[in-house]
């Protein structure tokens, strides 16, 4: 009897040390997959090679034409299935000084910061220091509202109102420092303090706006106890091999150190930093093209996230605007029957206007980064139809969707 119990015990300890063995196994190859190795730099600079003589002609002429007759200014690229087709800096980096954009140059990303962010909580999500389900409470209890959940910062559904414009006015009345930068805690502080009245209740409809990324930026640094800086770059940007990538806040930097200045409207008008530039989250990551399309190749890899979080960013979260265009956790999306998975997201933010679009179907980026905001970006539709893909703009398919430059980048 004695001999048969022990028998047993002994051979449940080993199922339990096998699978506890297992599972320890299956977390380091996880683990291994997200280090970098020397193939990764010669598989990326692979991926982002370009030879100039080889460029897509029709997309040239188009460039050119965007820039000549709409004003465009900026750095674009267009690249499918693993190869760039074309690219181009065309204009001033900084009109005042007359210096060239390079195609290096790095951009303020505006709201596509967004898309990051979005990776950021979901990486949190795997690694099971947070839910999607968590309360804004159990991370800032003075939160002046009740029932906002991290889902719905990420999907647009908080209801709350737009920091930006809530901070600026008071900054303005009480004629605070502009200046210096805030941090994403000090807008909580204020917001706790002050108890703005929000847009709409929690969960009632989709409302874009900032302060549901600063919120999210906030709760990043308060779940880490790291920065918004120093995290992204330890797991995002480093990861991805985006060397030329880094998260700029005014509370850090006195004056931001990239050489792209953004310009409101004409050239007269160049938008200096300021206060409202120390919140991130909802923006302040700056990039370039070359480490964009580098951040798609890890989306979809499996580096940045499992496919399964990949693919729940990118289910719509709200009713479809003529079906066609949502917003999910950080991605807006276009996509119906018989059309392809489309997901991008645009960016304006002073003196900057981008978009970036990513087909996952066609597999086909396009990326158009400004820095000077006049309507170019709303001309879009022949390249997009060139690349046979959905066009994206407000009216496509007589829909509704979101224009560069509106109010909802």
């Amino acid at each position: 009897m004695n001999f048969r119990y022990i028998c047993s015990a002994l051979a449940l300890s080993i199922t339990l040390l096998t699978a506890c063995n297992s599972k320890k196994s299956e977390e380091k190859k996880a683990a291994d997959a997200k280090i970098r190795v020397k193939e990764d730099d010669k598989a990326d600079s692979a991926l982002i090679a370009y030879n100039p003589a080889k460029g897509d002609k029709w997309i040239a002429d188009f460039v050119q034409n965007l820039h000549k007759k709409y004003g465009f200014n900026g750095n674009m690229l267009v690249a499918k299935d693993g190869k760039i087709l074309y690219e181009k800096a065309i204009g001033w980096a900084d009109y005042l000084h007359r210096d060239s954009l390079k195609i290096n140059s790095e951009f303020e990303l505006a709201s596509i910061t967004k898309t990051f962010t979005g990776t950021a909580i979901m990486q949190l999500v795997e690694a099971g220091k947070l839910s999607l389900n968590d309360n804004v409470k159990k991370f800032f209890p003075n939160f002046p509202y009740d029932g906002i959940t991290v889902k719905l910062l990420l999907s647009h559904r908080s209801g709350m109102m737009n920091y930006v414009y809530f901070i600026d006015d008071i900054w303005r009345k009480e004629k605070r420092s502009m200046k210096k930068g805030v941090t994403n805690q000090e807008v909580m502080n204020v917001i706790a303090e002050r108890k703005p009245n929000p847009y709409t209740k929690p969960d009632n409809r989709f409302h874009y706006n900032n302060s549901n990324f600063m919120v999210l930026g906030a709760i990043i640094e308060k779940v880490t106890g790291q920065r918004y800086s120093q995290y992204m770059m330890e797991h995002v940007f480093r990861p991805a091999g985006m060397k030329h990538t880094h998260v700029y806040s005014t509370t850090e930097y006195e004056k931001v150190p990239v050489d792209v200045v953004g310009h409101d409207r004409t050239w007269k008008y160049s938008v200096a930093q300021n206060f409202l530039d120390g919140p991130v989250g909802d923006k302040g990551i700056y990039s370039t093209l070359h480490d964009l399309v580098l951040y798609d190749k890890y989306l979809k890899n499996g580096r940045l996230l499992t496919k399964k979080s990949s693919d729940s960013s990118y289910v719509g979260r709200n009713k479809p605007v003529n079906g066609h265009f949502n917003y999910g956790y950080g991605w807006r999306m276009f996509d119906g029957e018989k059309m392809d998975k489309v997901v991008y997201h645009t960016g304006w933010w002073h003196g900057f206007r981008h978009i970036y679009v990513r087909d996952l179907d066609k597999n086909i980026i396009v990326i158009f980064l400004g820095n000077l905001t006049n309507g170019s970006l709303m001309h879009l539709d022949e390249l997009y139809q060139h690349l046979k893909m959905p066009i994206i703009r407000k009216g496509a398919y007589h829909g509704n969707g979101s224009l560069p430059g509106s109010d909802e980048d």
